[in-house]
C-alpha cells in the first residue's frame, strides 16, 4: 500500500475490521429466494438492522405491481418482496448512488440451503457471492468512511431490492429515482474470481408471445385447425435466425399443446435477446414485429405480446471510463490487479448506466459458479474489496473523478 497516506491507511484497517464473514454467514443462512416473501422479509430486517449504523433514514420501500403471463397465457399480476433504501446526508447537493440485491435464485424447496466451507479459504453457500458478500463488502466500506471529514461532506443513498434475480420490474421506478442527479454509482455484483470487472454490458429483453390458434379434432378434421404450437415453433425459429452479430437470441421455452389427437390452440414463446447497443435494440423489436406479421399470416393465427427490454445496454463511454481508470488506480494502490472486460450478463448496473450516471456494477468478493449449487465465495476478497471500495469512494469524495 505504498500508495496511500497515513489516513487512507487508518481507512483500510477500519474497512477490512469489519465483521464481514460473520455478517455473510447469517445473512445467506436464510433463504431469499426471489418469489420467497417470507424469506425476503426476514433477510430485509437483518439488513435494515445492520445497515442502521449508518447515520441516515432507513426505509423499506414497497415493490411496484409486475405482471407476469402464466403458463396458461393468462395475464398474472404480483408483488415481489419489499426494497431497502438508506439516505444519508439528503441534502447535500454532491451525491453517490450504492445498490445491491437480497434475493437470489434459489427457490424455497431448492436443494441448495447450507452455508459451508468448502476449503479454509472458500465458503460455499447460496448467496454468498451473488450478493450476500458484496452487501457486507458495502456495508464495510460505508462504515469506514463515516469516519472521514472528507466523506462526511458528501451524501448517498443505498437500494438493496428484492427482485434483480427477476429482472428489477419491481424495483425499477425506485433505481430510476435514486439514480437521478448522482455523481457516480457502484453496485455490488461479484467480480470473477481472478477479480476481473464487468466493463460494457449488453441490454436484455424478456417476451412472451401468446399464440391463439383454432383446436380441432387431429385425425377427423384437422385441417380445420390451426396449430398454435406449430406457429410458436415457427416463430422461435426465425427470430433465432434474425439475429446476428451485436444481438442475440435466445427462445427459451414454449407453454402450450395437450393431448395427441388435438390441435393445440393455445402456445406461449419465452424468449430472450440480448442487444449490444441502441441500435440493435431496435433492430431486435423490428425483427419480433416483422416475424409476428409474417407467421400470423402464414399460419392463420393471432398472436400477442408481453414484456419488453427492461436491462438497456450499458457501454463504456467517457464517464464510465473515467471511473473505472479511478477504480484501477485505487486498486494499483492497495498493490491488486484491477482489468474489465465486456459482458453479455445484466445487473442493474444497466438501468443506473441508462440514467446518465457513471456505474461500476461489480464491486463485491471475488467468487464463482453463481447461480448453481457450487457458488463459491473466495473469503480474503472480503476485506480486499472493502478497502477497494472504501479508497474510491473516498476519493470519489474528494473530487478525484
Amino acid at each position: 500500500m505504498n500508495g496511500l497516506s497515513s489516513s487512507e491507511c487508518e481507512l483500510m484497517e477500519r474497512a477490512s475490521a469489519a465483521p464481514m464473514l460473520n455478517q455473510v454467514q447469517e445473512w445467506a443462512a436464510v433463504n431469499s429466494g426471489s418469489r420467497n416473501l417470507a424469506g425476503l422479509a426476514t433477510v430485509a430486517g437483518l439488513l435494515t438492522d445492520a445497515f442502521s449504523i449508518l447515520p441516515g433514514e432507513t426505509r423499506l420501500i414497497d415493490p411496484d405491481e409486475v405482471e407476469t403471463i402464466s403458463p396458461a397465457g393468462h395475464l398474472e399480476r404480483s408483488h415481489p418482496g419489499r426494497h431497502l433504501l438508506i439516505s444519508v446526508r439528503p441534502d447535500v447537493p454532491f451525491r453517490l448512488l450504492l445498490t445491491g440485491h437480497m434475493d437470489t435464485v434459489f427457490a424455497a424447496d431448492h436443494a441448495f440451503q447450507t452455508v459451508q466451507w468448502a476449503d479454509t479459504d472458500t465458503l460455499n453457500g447460496p448467496g454468498v457471492a451473488d450478493m450476500k458478500g458484496g452487501l457486507a463488502v458495502m456495508l464495510a466500506a460505508l462504515r469506514a468512511l463515516e469516519g472521514s471529514a472528507d466523506f462526511t461532506k458528501i451524501g448517498y443513498d443505498v437500494v438493496i431490492n428484492s427482485d434483480e434475480e427477476l429482472g428489477s420490474g419491481s424495483s425499477a421506478r425506485l433505481l430510476r429515482d435514486t439514480a437521478r442527479g448522482k455523481v457516480a454509482a457502484l453496485t455490488y455484483e461479484p467480480a470473477l474470481p481472478d477479480g476481473t470487472l464487468a466493463g460494457a454490458r449488453a441490454g436484455s429483453g424478456n417476451f412472451s408471445i401468446i399464440v391463439t390458434g383454432h383446436s380441432a379434432h387431429a385425425g377427423r378434421n384437422p385441417e380445420e385447425g390451426r396449430n398454435a404450437l406449430l406457429a410458436a415453433a415457427d416463430l422461435a425459429l426465425r427470430l433465432k435466425a434474425g439475429s446476428g452479430s451485436g444481438l442475440t437470441c435466445n427462445p427459451a421455452r414454449i407453454d402450450g399443446g395437450g393431448p395427441n389427437n388435438v390441435v393445440p390452440d393455445k402456445a406461449i414463446l419465452r424468449v430472450n435477446f440480448r442487444p449490444r447497443t441502441a441500435d440493435a435494440e431496435e433492430a431486435a423489436q423490428q425483427l419480433i414485429r416483422r416475424s409476428i406479421a409474417d407467421v400470423s399470416q402464414e399460419h392463420d393465427v393471432s398472436m400477442s405480446v408481453h414484456g419488453g427490454f427492461g436491462r438497456p445496454p450499458k457501454p463504456m463511454d467517457g464517464k464510465a471510463m473515467s471511473l473505472f481508470k479511478l477504480v484501477k488506480q485505487c486498486g494499483a494502490d492497495l498493490g491488486l490487479q484491477i482489468e474489465w472486460r465486456d459482458t453479455g450478463g445484466v445487473c442493474d448496473g444497466n438501468n443506473i448506466a441508462a440514467c446518465g450516471v457513471p456505474v461500476v456494477d461489480t464491486m463485491g468478493v471475488r467468487g464463482g459458479a453463481i447461480h448453481s449449487d457450487g457458488e463459491y465465495l473466495i473469503v480474503e476478497s472480503l476485506a480486499e474489496r472493502a478497502q477497494l471500495s472504501a479508497l474510491t469512494l473516498l476519493r470519489i469524495a474528494q473530487g478525484r473523478l
